[in-house]
């Protein structure tokens, strides 16, 4: 135990610009991935990915700044803990394309093979994971200090993981070779299906933030070989995470760029930046003719058709609608057909319709829609609405 203090105490503390660089690139990677995977919606599923892939690379970055700058002796079981994560890079890069172009999900039952080196190099690596402390510090010594005095190891140590090991630099190689060409093939595939237009007011669309992050896979891929090539263990690693950096940065800018923050939308009321807000149409104007043609009672009903007949924009008639009674316009126009078929569901008049039939007499389209709309707006189906008043 003496021979392993004496060892620890001679690595030395590094702290450079170096290690600031990457401690900011930690920082704001661990920052984007919980923005990301705690506020991104349900829908958003290629952000999900995006930002566990950010809290991979993060963990995976925290590991390279301990080792650089000497604070792995502190936390030396930390040493090559994250190697099956790297696995994952590549994996979760070109996850992150696939859903965002395809729009698919990604669930381990139809996905687990991109799992399955992470996984399986995990196990191989048990052993290492539960060996002492002193091969481990031996282990970050040979990467970064290879002159330095190592600890003393028990004689009958097993060392069978490293020849999974040995080869692990290789396989990450693969590992980004092979999406590389899956990501590419992939936005080519899209690319050539159908154009992809942006939606209004971004500057960046889906397929420019592929072909960009595809790029960036690949760029990552060249720096990591350029280091493999000048550097035999760990001791470059430092320079991939610096780009790493760069990357979380760029995407900061990006994300920023691209949030309503910067828009007066963000802190106006809801419609004040309308382009319509000096027209003048009432919402009792509405009313009066949804009511007095019974516009409401016409299958065809639609907001277009309404904001034609008013001579104004559906815009503007959406908002004002919205604006006055807290409803869109479904709701307003349903109010009015659930209104009527309550009346017809207990007059006698119509007691030879069925409920289906009364339903399209009000102007719904289908028995479910007309169900549907009667449960949200009396609480109950018009099967038990007409029970209810027929005991009452």
């Amino acid at each position: 135990m003496e021979n392993i203090h004496q060892v620890i105490d001679q690595i030395p503390i590094c702290h450079n610009f170096i290690s600031y660089f990457i401690s900011l690139g930690i920082f704001l990677g661990l920052l984007l991935s919980m923005v990301i995977l705690l506020r991104t919606s349900k829908k958003s599923k290629a952000f999900k990915v995006y930002g566990w892939s950010l809290l991979i690379q993060s963990i995976i970055a925290t590991d390279i700044f301990l080792c650089y700058t000497g604070l792995i002796k502190y936390v030396p079981h930390f040493n090559d803990s994250t190697e099956p994560l790297v696995l994952l890079l590549a994996p979760s890069i070109y996850l992150f394309v696939n859903t965002l172009l395809t729009r698919k999900s990604i669930t381990f039952k139809k996905h687990w093979l991109h799992f399955l080196p992470a996984v399986l190099y995990f196990f191989t690596q048990i052993q290492y994971y539960i060996q002492p402390i002193s091969v481990k510090i031996n282990a970050y010594l040979g990467a970064y200090y290879p002159n330095n005095k190592r600890a003393i190891v028990p004689d009958d140590m097993d060392y069978s993981y490293q020849l999974i090991k040995d080869e692990f630099r290789w396989l990450i190689l693969f590992s980004f070779v092979f999406y590389i060409i899956l990501s590419i093939r992939l936005i080519l595939i899209n690319r050539n299906k159908k154009k992809i237009v942006s939606a209004e007011n971004t500057r960046i669309n889906k397929f420019d933030f592929s072909k960009n992050t595809s790029l960036g896979l690949f760029a990552f891929f060249l720096l990591i070989f350029i280091v493999y090539l000048n550097f035999e263990d760990d001791g470059g690693d430092h320079y991939i995470f610096i780009f790493h950096t760069i990357i979380v940065s760029i995407t900061s800018i990006v994300l920023v760029s691209e949030s309503r923050f910067f828009e007066n939308t963000w802190i106006a009321d809801k419609y004040e930046t309308s382009s319509f807000k000096h027209q003048e149409i009432s919402i009792n104007k509405i009313k009066e003719f949804v009511e007095k043609d019974k516009f409401y009672l016409q299958s065809s009903a639609s907001l277009k058709k309404l904001a034609e007949e008013l001579n104004s924009s559906s815009n503007y008639i959406s908002q004002v609608i919205n604006i006055s009674t807290g409803l869109n316009f479904n709701d307003f126009i349903n109010q009015y057909r659930i209104e009527t078929s309550k009346l017809r569901l207990t007059d006698p008049k119509y007691s030879h319709l069925t409920i289906e039939a009364i339903g399209n007499s009000v102007g719904f389209n289908s028995k479910s829609t007309f169900y549907n709309a009667f449960r949200k707006h009396v609480s109950m189906s018009p099967k038990a609405f007409v029970t209810l008043k027929k005991t009452t």
